[in-house]
């Protein structure tokens, strides 16, 4: 196990933060583009409060609104637009993963020439990395993505019907101002989508990863087994700041990048997803949960043993007159059976979703992250064929 860690992102985490963003923004600039979503952080008052405490600390603001739940190239470069005319010298995110996602890639656009979807891998020749992006901070209102704590983000181009990603370290943010109060008014559904998508985050890694991870596995099955507690509670009482704060530590450090050390993480699942909702503009937690078990049902047969780990580990299943594979399947059905059991789809069906453009997914899903012979990585790699299997089963 070889590996390096690099995370400079300076966390700011605990139920009334928010009052910090004046003290914490005028550290980095003069003035600030907030980036919001469809306008739940206004109607919370949560923007107001962001604004005070930046107008307190003698910060200008600037605002660029509507980001999109699967945030468009189109709406990166209208922000983009927006910095660069209101002489912005910081970014700020407050919202989930979209918002968050659009804000680094307008913190990079603003500072690049070119095309903003050259930033983006789309299987293009001249991909252009980001190498510098305006301070960002972020201000997560949704425990999903962890976006607010890693280099990465995913945008979509409504006109090609691709939705793909780029990491750099110039798209670390520079502090991740984590309040647990600001996700009280999420809906159950949001709430139960972004749980899965947390999940989702650890058990990529748990199961494409290498062997020889002991401490990693740990790691990984306290954050599923903690979202699951918590995760439930959270849902069935949206109040509950306790399990608030659990749901939004596990969304962070689910993919800050600690727990996939050392893994060879690959997030196949996620790839799939993204073809998916290219297509269909489904919230991404959501597709995750349809997603996750088909993927798991398939790959088990190749790996029995580790996902026979994970039914005795995480649902405390008995593996006793049961060869792995049963019990591997065992812990799978228990694991869609608790995310139906919190509202989540688990069936293309649900989303009208039929096998149509099956083959079109399974190529885009490819299209940037693959091995030598084109498949997708993980344990084992799924060939496109693999890939329309795997859909298929979730019909």
């Amino acid at each position: 196990m070889k590996f390096e860690f690099y995370n400079p992102t300076h966390l700011i985490f605990g139920a009334g933060t928010l009052s910090q963003l004046g003290e914490i923004a005028q550290k980095h600039g003069k003035k600030v583009l907030i980036v919001t979503g469809g306008g739940s952080v206004k109607r919370s008052g949560v923007f107001d409060r962001a604004v005070a405490s930046l107008k307190s600390a003698g910060v200008a603001v600037a605002e660029c609104t509507d980001i999109e739940p699967n945030p468009r190239i189109t709406s990166v470069a209208r922000g983009a637009d927006i910095a660069r005319k209101e002489g912005c010298d910081v970014v700020i995110a407050i919202g989930g993963g979209s918002t968050m996602d659009a804000s680094k890639m307008i913190a990079a656009a603003t500072l690049y020439d070119g095309d903003p979807w050259n930033l983006i891998g789309h299987g293009q020749d001249n991909w252009v990395i980001p190498t510098r992006a305006l301070p960002i901070i972020t201000v997560p209102t949704l425990a999903a993505t962890g976006s607010e704590m890693n280099k990465g983000a995913v945008i979509s181009n409504d006109e090609s019907k691709v939705k793909s990603f780029v990491q750099a370290n110039c798209l670390f943010p520079k502090v991740a101002l984590v309040d647990p109060e600001l996700t009280l008014t999420v809906p159950k559904d949001q709430t139960a989508y972004g749980v899965c998508d947390i999940i989702t985050h650890v058990t990529e890694g748990y199961f494409s990863g290498i062997d020889g991870t002991p401490i990693q596995d740990r790691f990984a099955e306290g954050v599923i087994i903690s979202a699951i507690e918590w995760g439930q509670k959270a849902v069935a009482d949206g109040s509950d700041i306790e399990a608030r704060t659990q749901v939004q530590w596990a969304s962070v450090v689910a993919l800050n990048g600690w727990v996939q050390a050392g893994t060879n993480y690959a997030p196949p699942v996620h790839m799939i997803e993204h073809a998916l909702s290219a297509h269909h503009n489904i919230t991404h937690g959501a597709g995750l949960a349809v997603l996750n078990p088909a993927y798991m049902r398939f790959v088990a047969k190749a790996r029995p043993d580790r996902f026979a780990q994970f039914a005795r580990r995480i649902f405390g299943l008995s593996g006793v007159d049961k060869d792995d594979l049963t019990l591997a399947m065992a812990g799978i059905d228990k694991f869609e059976d608790f995310l139906r059991s919190i509202g989540c789809p688990t069936r293309l069906s649900e989303f009208g979703i039929d096998d149509a453009l099956f083959s079109q997914y399974a190529e885009d899903a490819v299209l940037v992250v693959h091995d030598e012979n084109g498949h997708l990585p993980g344990r084992p790699p799924l060939s496109k064929a693999d890939i329309v299997t795997v859909l298929k089963s979730a019909l």
